[in-house]
């Protein structure tokens, strides 16, 4: 070790951080890719069928938060009573982030170590986490469910998931388009954006499958990186024929 820092966070904890930069997790060589859709609802589901949710407050966790919140709302700005019920607070927020990290850690490792391919979609989620709040001239709308859908964005961890993804399967992470992944049927590639009948159920109107809409997009996602793995490595002589599902084809008979 050549180099630290030692840092203190919010909720006064220290921490020392060594620069040192791991081996990468070995791929298992099975020719196997898998499409992860991160959600709010579910945050990370897989092609395989598996849904993943990071951890959060629990319940006593979340009404203690609220109440602290209250406690801030009341005490006079720069107070010792406010100090201390902000550093609450703020030890509160840690624990959520502590679990979030360590849920990020497990599954990136868990996926590099099963999968050769791991299929995400290219989400700008710094624009998606934007304030709407706006400004005096032009206020936002909807402000308060933004920010809630932006909470809820941030404590899925999807950033983290993947830029974690990157450093432990460096060359082996796809970022493909999410245009139209949660509306394709990944049965027959159809394009209905009525098929997704609620957030968690998705049935085709074309060819009559039904599955959960979150695994109905990753493994659209999953579809999508297989192109672009075969468009990288050039025509192959044998092996299976990735191929789009044709629509006239589909509605003869």
């Amino acid at each position: 070790m050549k180099s630290y820092r030692v840092t203190r966070d919010r909720a006064g904890r220290w921490h020392v951080a060594f620069a040192a930069i791991p081996d990468p997790v070995p791929a298992p060589a099975t020719g196997e890719v898998v499409g992860v859709d991160r959600g709010v609802a579910v945050s990370a589901a897989l092609s395989t069928g598996e849904m993943l949710n990071a951890p959060g407050l629990r319940d006593t966790e979340k009404a203690r938060l609220r109440r602290l919140l209250r406690k801030l709302a009341r005490a006079t700005r720069g107070s010792n009573r406010r100090a201390k019920v902000k550093a609450a607070i703020a030890r509160v927020k840690a624990r959520e982030s502590d679990r979030c990290k360590d849920w990020v850690e497990k599954v990136s490792t868990g996926l590099a170590r099963r999968f050769d391919v791991i299929a995400v979609e290219d989400l700008k989620i710094g624009a998606m986490a934007r304030s709407a709040r706006g400004t005096v001239e032009a206020p936002g709308r909807n402000v308060r469910a933004k920010a809630g859908l932006n909470r809820s964005i941030l404590a899925a961890g999807w950033g983290g998931l993947v830029r974690r993804l990157e450093d432990k399967a460096p060359g082996r992470v796809v970022r493909v388009s999410p245009a139209y992944t949660s509306q394709r049927c990944s049965a027959c590639g159809i394009v209905d954006r009525e098929a997704r009948e609620s957030q968690a159920r998705y049935r085709c109107r074309s060819c009559g499958y039904a599955g959960n809409a979150d695994v109905n997009a990753a493994r659209n996602i999953a579809h999508a990186a297989g192109h672009a793995v075969s468009a990288r490595e050039g025509p192959r002589v044998a092996g299976p024929v990735h191929r789009e599902p044709q629509r006239d084809l589909l509605l003869v008979g």
